[in-house]
């Protein structure tokens, strides 16, 4: 646990004791989400330029400003604040937040981190005594840092429901800190990545989220991170799931995690350069964010040189979200290609695999509960991206993705160019917002303290596999994700026959605006 007994509460749990070296590498290298590959050539993809950030309790010391960091200069950080004005010297440096950092932005050669290049803003929400309006004013303050172009916001900490003001509070997405996040998530164009909660009265506003990630993690097996660790909180049986339903996990049917990254055992090193082995989904979260800084990057060098089927869609968080979880990895491929190539095969805490899970069997529930879509993978990620935007008014390549509108009552559709192959897995995601507005006294279009947020809800889109020659939805459908609750559909299904087909886009029904923008992340194999 942390040490340091003011934090214990608040930040997600982390194991402060000293081991013997074992560089990051374990985890962003090929056994674990594989990014180190993206530092080096041809790809030399180290976040540079893209601005990323965090919101904790505390906050990592910045060289310069905290005598606390004055004999490690690996983090070099963009800025650091308090709630939403400046930091004050010597004042809230957290080791939990700063190792939180070191996972995202650490220049060491023994211990580097995911995305070094990265620019990254660090507010504290200053004390425990503060509450959801501070944390909210602190994750604005940070969404509106490099000119408002922040790409992803790190949450490695939460609120406990007991603190919540609403009369027998529960995860229903309407806490005010939750409400804070989809908002901003959709008015700053920022993706949100959030520890999962590791529960037992623990943290869990707000990964009862709609718009951002939430993120569980895993540890090593045979040194590769593959395993749902045991320390996950996740109802595993029905009376479980009685019992923490609304007070640790998602009220009703819709899961809470998004995707697992690695998260046990993460040697970092503590401000004052010791190091320092960590565990928990606090340190999950941010090789997500980072993640999408390599991403970004990317991106933008595709944008500056004007790169064929690239657009600022490229920048939209709905796009990040539907390429991460559609590349996660489920089940290891065999060699020929027909699980995607994916290199590792994820297990629960029970030891079992994606066939094994009610989101592979039935079409109503589009995310495991422990295993989300799968394992991060930033190369897969990296791969899924870099195909580029595919407009659906011609056929679409075998992998890709896309940002659009679909209209209240109607589909779009993408024909695949070539046909697939029979055996082979498809995988589709779609991703798309909840709508949360501003209740915005003073119209200055920010969130001040007083003010709180109206839901307005989330319309229900659904995506299908079809054969090419069908017409309407409920005809000859190969694979479906029709859940009426998430904010997420995605299909992971084989192929029945070789042949042509086409993924459909559908607006179930209208719950707030009749056109809803969305991102949709595919990956096929084309027949050999």
């Amino acid at each position: 646990m942390v040490k340091n007994k003011s934090w214990i509460f608040w930040g997600l749990i982390a194991s402060c004791l000293g081991m013997p070296v074992i560089a990051l590498e374990t985890s962003i290298s090929i056994n674990g989400i594989d990014a180190l590959r993206l530092h080096k050539p041809p790809y030399n993809l180290t976040g540079r330029k893209i601005a990323i950030g965090q919101v904790e309790i505390g906050r990592p010391g910045k060289f310069g400003v905290d005598k606390a960091v004055s004999k490690n200069r690996s983090l070099n950080l963009a800025g650091v604040f308090l709630r939403n004005g400046p930091a004050k010297s010597n004042s809230g440096v957290d080791p939990h937040a700063y190792n939180v950092a070191g996972v995202m932005v650490s220049t060491d050669k023994a211990f580097p981190g995911i995305s070094p290049g990265a620019r990254l803003y660090s507010s504290a929400v200053g004390s425990t005594k503060m509450g959801q309006p501070e944390e909210c004013l602190s994750a604005q303050h940070i969404a509106l840092q490099n000119s408002g172009d922040i790409r992803a916001i790190n949450f490695s900490f939460g609120e406990p429901l007991n603190r919540d003001p609403r009369p027998d509070a529960v995860l229903d997405g309407n806490a005010l800190l939750t409400q804070c996040i989809d908002w901003s998530s959709r008015v700053h164009n920022v993706l949100y990545a959030v520890a999962g909660n590791q529960g037992k009265g623990g943290i869990p506003i707000p990964t009862d989220n709609f718009n951002g990630v939430n993120v569980a993690f895993s540890s090593r097996r045979g040194g590769i991170f593959n395993k749902v660790d045991v320390s996950n909180l996740v109802a595993t049986t029905e009376a479980m799931s009685l019992r923490l339903a609304g007070k640790e996990i998602n009220l009703g049917p819709r899961r809470t995690i998004s995707l697992v990254a690695p998260g046990s055992n993460i040697p970092l090193l503590n401000p004052d350069g010791k190091l320092n082995k960590v565990t928990g989904t606090s340190f999950a979260a941010p090789h997500v964010t980072a993640t999408v800084a390599l991403l970004q990057e990317f991106g933008d060098r595709q944008l500056r040189t004007k790169q064929p089927n690239w657009s600022l869609a490229s920048r939209r968080h709905e796009v990040m979200k539907a390429v991460l979880m559609n590349s996660a990895e489920k089940i290891k491929d065999a060699g020929d290609g027909l699980r995607l190539g994916v290199t590792k095969t994820l297990i629960d805490k029970q030891n079992q695999d994606w066939f094994n899970s009610d989101a592979y069997k039935n079409p109503k529930i589009p995310l495991d509960s422990q295993m989300g879509t799968g394992h991060l993978n930033a190369y897969r990620a990296y791969q899924q991206f870099s195909v580029g935007q595919w407009n659906p008014s011609q056929p679409v390549p075998t992998v890709g993705w896309d940002y659009r509108n679909v209209n209240a009552g109607s589909y779009v559709e993408y024909v695949l160019a070539k046909p697939l192959q029979q055996q082979s897995f498809v995988s589709i995601t779609l991703a798309w917002d909840r709508l949360v507005e501003l209740n915005d006294k003073n119209n200055n279009g920010q969130f001040d303290a007083g003010e709180d947020f109206r839901d307005r809800g989330l319309n229900n889109l659904d995506i299908y596999l079809v054969k090419n020659d069908t017409t309407t939805a409920d005809t000859a459908t190969v694979c479906a994700s029709i859940s009426e609750v998430d904010s997420v559909e995605h299909i992971f299904c084989p192929v029945p026959t070789t042949g042509n087909y086409k993924i459909r886009v559908q607006f179930a029904k209208q719950i707030n605006q009749a056109t809803q923008p969305y991102a949709l992340a595919w990956w096929t194999v084309p027949a050999r």
